[in-house]
């Protein structure tokens, strides 16, 4: 299989996932706030989520993540040289995150730097790992999408409060043989900017949902379709398709106008909510487990969220 040619190769070795033990339904939330969990089904698809405790930080839940699937690959941590962490909702940013992660998982001396493209940002850290790879600037990269970001919404917002939540997904690049990354369309919409921020240390994370929602739902399939483009794949060969967890009625949009028929599409924020970084990495580790997806299958990945950001590329499935 070639996802690309006339350079040296990158895939990913392994995935894992963490998410922090708390569940939060909507009948809990129901119980504090005005909403119900019909109301909330029907407008996100979530039925509940997970929320780190007050002690576990986003650098907790990388560490855990990171160390799922540094295991999983069959590599030491002595193998890595380079760690890269995508998250948004980091509370301290000096120290970077990557720097600690790596740290506390025995990895000595590699490069580490953190990437903020919010949603986006695990498919530009993975893109960002396999093209160092591909380079020779590294052997070896673990990327790791972690957010806490329920330390950033409002618990009275009832827009907020009952789409976002907390956890951590990792994958480890290494070279390969052959292309097992594809090359990444990304891009960015600047002059929508302000649908997603959070203005100031003082403020919560305010979204604009119809905005996000139809910017979603029509410009973003024509990017799937260019990362498939790129790798030489037909969507319908395709035998998954992950894109950010950011809704369910958006999950299901872009999947229907891809016209990816035979792939299994993810659908964890139905019990994961949306983890901005994480929720890639986080659903298709899961998907990994259950059985749904096998190695070697081709996934498409497709991020997107504040900036506004967005990426996809393909993927071998390890």
């Amino acid at each position: 299989m070639r996802l690309g040619q006339g350079a040296p190769a990158a895939r990913i070795l392994a995935f894992g996932g963490y998410q922090p033990a708390q569940v939060v339904t909507n009948d809990d939330l129901a119980a504090r706030i005005d909403t119900n969990d019909e109301w909330i089904q029907s407008r996100v698809g979530i039925k509940e989520r997970r929320v780190a405790g007050p002690q576990e930080s986003e650098i907790d839940l990388a560490v855990q993540a990171g160390g799922k699937a540094l295991a999983a690959s069959g590599l030491s941590s002595d193998d890595i040289d380079l760690v890269i962490v995508a998250t948004c909702t980091i509370e301290a940013p000096i120290p970077n995150a990557a720097g600690r992660v790596a740290h506390r998982l025995g990895i000595t001396a590699p490069g580490a730097f953190d990437l903020n493209a919010a949603c986006a940002g695990f498919c530009y850290a993975l893109a960002a790992a396999s093209d160092a790879v591909r380079s020779g600037s590294a052997t070896n990269v673990l990327v790791v999408g972690s957010e806490k970001l329920t330390q950033w919404v409002d618990p009275e917002d009832r827009s907020t409060v009952v789409i976002f939540a907390d956890g951590a997904g990792a994958a480890v690049v290494g070279p390969s043989d052959q292309p097992g990354i594809g090359p990444v369309a990304w891009g960015s919409a600047g002059d929508k900017a302000e649908a997603i921020q959070i203005k100031d240390r003082q403020s919560f994370l305010h979204q604009e949902g119809q905005t996000v929602f139809r910017w979603a739902t029509t410009a973003l399939h024509p990017v799937a379709k260019l990362a498939c483009e790129r790798a030489g794949v037909d969507p319908a060969d395709l035998a998954a398709f992950v894109p950010h967890q950011a809704n369910l009625r958006i999950v299901e949009a872009i999947a229907r106008k891809l016209g990816a028929d035979n792939a299994v599409v993810a659908r964890d924020i139905v019990l994961a909510g949306n983890t901005s970084a994480a929720s890639i990495p986080l659903a298709l580790s899961r998907m990994i487990e259950r059985g749904e997806v096998q190695s070697g299958g081709l996934a498409l990945l497709l991020g997107f969220g504040a900036g506004l950001t967005y990426a996809s590329q393909v993927i071998e499935i390890p």
